[in-house]
């Protein structure tokens, strides 16, 4: 046989290969239908086979069987029998070890493009009895293997590569345990449709930003120190601690911030229009590191897009803000971006 023939006869195997895992995918999500952000499994939604090492045990067992017919050994099928007795002891054993457990979604933080985003599952085990051997995994990625002791909770990670800035969609998961032996697979799949957020690439080499603008009487970066006191006003996220009024926290309990007069702020625009690149994504990148080394240093900095527009500001809500609207910029609310698997 050629190589181009070996060639076309492998990719067709893993094509029909393929067709057949969607399809019992498909049949498993209609059977189940769509799970909830917190999941108990049960009995019913647990899938078990043998694997390759339970496979040779088990033909091992029929060929003693076999053995002690041909010689009549009392002996013999005492320990085929215990053996045997094993195998359907170790097959209940591995269902078993997933019946029951909680699954809740528990979060991923937001990525840049090129990054991988890190999904984290916590896993509670309500039983009295230890589940060992657990792992989570999708595709070709897994998280670590873990023990939950009798009530214990654990937070396991799926870490999902990315490609392009929007959204990420983890459409199902599975979770599965070879416990105990490694004779049987038990596996179970999750549709819990999660999602996260994953910004623009930074550019690694950009033009320097536009000067700063400076406004007279507004408040002034939280790093400089030449401004004079003007009162109190509500903590709004992003304010620095170092601004926050502790003495009129611990007498009230409400939480403000020093406001500041009289001094000079100076900020930044960057705006989508006036930026130099051959194409919209190189565009966002660009305006993307300019917001990361714009918040490394605290500076005031705010961003103007066609159509939308943030006013200066600093801090982890404006950084959110702005990279979450180049994340979207161009796309539609209801295109899913980045599905897997």
């Amino acid at each position: 046989m050629s190589y181009y023939q070996q060639t076309v006869e492998f990719f067709s195997i893993a094509t029909y290969r393929r067709a057949i895992g969607s399809r019992v995918r498909g049949w498993a999500k209609r059977r189940q239908g769509k799970d909830k952000l917190i999941t108990r499994l049960k009995s019913r939604r647990i899938y078990i086979l043998p694997t390759t090492v339970g496979l040779v045990f088990a033909l091992m067992v029929f060929t003693m069987l076999l053995g002690s017919m041909n010689y009549n050994n009392n002996l013999s099928f005492v320990l085929t029998f215990l053996l045997a007795g094993i195998g359907f002891v170790a097959m209940h054993q591995c269902q078993r070890n997933l019946v029951g457990l909680e699954i809740a979604f528990a979060g991923v933080e937001p990525v840049f493009a090129g990054q991988a985003a890190e999904f984290k599952i916590a896993i509670t085990n309500h039983s009295k009895n230890r589940r060992p051997n657990l792992q989570l995994y999708v595709g070709g990625v897994s998280s670590g293997i873990a023990e939950l002791a009798p009530g214990e909770s654990r937070l396991f990670k799926l870490e999902i590569p990315t490609a392009k800035r929007g959204r990420i969609h983890l459409n199902r998961f599975g979770i599965r345990t070879l416990f105990p032996f490694e004779l049987f697979r038990a596996w179970a799949w999750l549709y819990m449709d999660l999602t996260g957020l994953v910004y623009p690439k930074p550019a690694r080499s950009v033009p320097e930003p536009p000067p700063s603008q400076s406004a007279h009487g507004h408040r002034q970066h939280d790093a400089r120190g030449e401004e004079d006191f003007a009162g109190l006003r509500r903590y709004q996220i992003g304010d620095s601690p170092r601004h926050v009024a502790w003495k009129a926290y611990a007498r009230s309990g409400d939480l403000l911030s020093k406001r500041f007069s009289g001094a000079d702020t100076s900020s930044q625009w960057f705006d989508f229009e006036q930026v130099e690149a051959a194409d919209t994504e190189q565009r966002l990148s660009i305006l993307t590191r300019w917001i990361i080394d714009a918040d490394r240093t605290q500076s005031d900095y705010g961003v103007r897009l066609p159509g939308n527009e943030f006013k200066p500001g600093h801090g982890e809500a404006q950084r959110h803000r702005c990279l979450e609207a180049l994340a979207f910029f161009g796309i539609e609310d209801d295109e899913r971006y980045g599905e897997y698997p």
